[in-house]
């Protein structure tokens, strides 16, 4: 969850690379691989490989630092946890942009929007271990809700078989998460779904994406190392027929090898091209270790907010 951290920004300082100026002094191949993860990968394609949906959203750096800006805290430009919630009527009034990120238990969800706002130090987050209190379906929409619960059950026992000799998952948010960047955007931090919380994941986040009329952008974010998964596949399909736009981010890309890394971009990229309407033809790669893809992320934030409405080639 997404918190105020005690203290404010006494004896903190900027982590390596979180700042667009700290990667500028970089060599120009490492600053490139850095800001634009995706087209590091262009040059082991085959010949003839579309090579469009790499390079659709290629911000200059004038916009990449507009955008960072947004993501810097101070005082005329406070970004504040504003609170959390398990039913829509407890949801802060939808007054500005707003965009949400979703993804399956352990997906790296957490520390990616940690990596966003590594720059207000005044922040920090965090997962919830409070579990929610069970809400009431709507009669309408028990039944839909019911077959996406009873399918995200299936694949959860399943995985859950597959996986009971490894470490126990790490993180969990049970409650959506809303976080103010000053007057410009909220962001959105939704429950993980997965085995540990099947229904919940179901009850909160379909009433959230129905209802809630200001989302800008879903961001989905798929493991880099293992690709789409069967619980994936229900999150695209449920967007999809919600007709949410929404984009694929791939995280921990630094444990992925290259070899492994382009050929789940190039299997994601194809199911979209074919199986999809409403997600954008480019993927998103992030390291929120070594801070790859996350400026882009940033610029892209601000972008589809309304807050970067022009966006320069580079």
């Amino acid at each position: 969850m997404l918190l105020a951290r005690a203290g404010g920004a006494a004896g903190w300082a900027t982590p390596p690379l979180a700042a667009l100026s700290q990667v500028l002094r970089l060599e120009r191949s490492r600053r490139t691989a850095i800001v634009f993860p995706l087209q590091k990968l262009e040059r082991y394609l085959a010949p003839g490989t579309d090579t469009a949906p790499f390079r659709l959203f290629q911000p200059g750096l004038a916009a990449l630092q507009r955008s960072e800006a947004l993501f810097r805290s101070d005082r005329g430009h406070p970004i504040d946890y504003v609170s959390s919630a398990v039913r829509m009527d407890h949801a802060p009034p939808p007054a500005l942009p707003e965009v949400c990120f979703i993804g399956r238990s352990n997906v790296g969800k957490s520390s990616l929007i940690r990596a966003l706002f590594s720059l207000a130090p005044e922040v920090e987050v965090r997962v919830s271990k409070t579990p929610p209190r069970k809400r009431q379906k709507e009669p309408s929409l028990a039944l839909q809700a019911d077959n996406r619960a009873a399918q995200l059950e299936q694949c959860a026992v399943e995985t859950f078989e597959k996986n009971q000799a490894q470490r126990p998952i790490k993180g969990h948010t049970k409650k959506i998460n809303f976080f103010k960047v000053g007057k410009y955007f909220t962001l959105v931090d939704m429950p993980g779904y997965g085995y540990r919380s099947p229904q919940d994941f179901v009850e909160m986040v379909e009433a959230y994406l129905q209802e809630r009329h200001n989302l800008k952008r879903t961001f989905l974010l798929v493991d880099g190392v293992v690709g789409l998964q069967k619980t994936d596949h229900i999150a695209v399909e449920m967007l999809e027929e919600f007709g949410i736009p929404y984009v694929v981010v791939l995280t921990k890309i630094d444990r992925a090898s290259r070899g492994l890394l382009l050929k789940n971009v190039l299997e994601i990229q194809e199911f979209v091209k074919k199986s999809t309407q409403g997600c954008f033809p480019q993927l998103f790669l992030v390291s929120s270790v070594e801070f790859s893809g996350v400026h882009l992320l940033r610029c892209f934030v601000a972008h589809v907010t309304g807050n970067l409405p022009i966006v320069e080639a580079s």
